[in-house]
């Protein structure tokens, strides 16, 4: 794979630590409004699980909203927490253009795509958006193949690359149609947007000597095609 540097004066500026501070505070409000959520539902016990995604029932369609939302157990939204974070905080770090149509479309569409074919059952979690993410950003540094995006890929791909088993209906009382749904989508995005938010490439002192001589021999032969029209003319 020919991989490609980044300028570090891009990597290292203001605005780019700037936005990554960015990309941190928005990933934790709504990471932070989850928690709420889960919170006031046991607190109150409103039982909100019940505006889940419904496959296939108009009153299901609700749950293309409320689904990342709700979690049926403390252990349910820790376990989608910290990879909610971490995937969304590198999202809308290294792609914020890509991601402010990607996201939409995978928190949506994950569970718009599981309500068509999803078992007939209340389908609840942020883990169609967690597996969305994890895709678009994993398959983004791959279709780049820029250091800074790939390098971002391979973490995801250490720590979270075991989740991709969890596509399969192999754990009773998990909804691997959202997990399946969402990493769809998420791939899709990366595909659609992977010429969007490239970052400016380092030039080394050899490429400009390159374009020189390439600017120097096209003008030696723009000359010499001059001299023979004036020849022949």
């Amino acid at each position: 794979m020919d991989l490609r540097t980044p300028d570090p004066e891009f990597t290292a500026s203001h605005r780019a630590r700037s936005n990554f501070r960015l990309a941190i505070r928005l990933t934790l409000v709504f990471v932070t409004v989850v928690w709420l959520v889960y919170a006031i539902d046991r607190l109150l016990g409103l039982e909100l699980a019940r505006f889940g995604l419904r496959p296939r029932e108009a009153d299901g369609l609700l749950g293309l909203v409320t689904t990342p939302l709700l979690h049926g157990s403390l252990t349910h939204i820790a376990s989608n927490s910290l990879p909610l974070f971490v995937g969304g905080v590198a999202m809308l770090f290294l792609y914020p253009n890509s991601a402010l149509r990607a996201l939409p479309a995978i928190y949506i569409g994950s569970a718009a795509l599981a309500w068509i074919f999803a078992r007939p059952s209340i389908h609840i979690g942020a883990s169609g958006l967690v597996y969305g993410i994890l895709a678009f950003v994993f398959v983004s540094g791959i279709l780049r193949r820029d250091l800074r995006s790939v390098g971002v890929s391979l973490m995801i791909w250490f720590f979270y690359g075991s989740m991709v088993w969890g596509v399969l209906p192999t754990q009773p009382g998990t909804s691997w149609e959202l997990h399946a749904s969402g990493m769809a989508i998420g791939v899709i995005m990366a595909v659609l947007y992977r010429r969007w938010d490239l970052p400016p490439l380092k030039r080394y002192d050899w490429e400009d000597e390159e374009d020189e001589d390439n600017e120097f021999e096209w003008e030696q032969d723009h000359d010499h095609d001059a001299w023979k029209h004036d020849r022949h003319h």
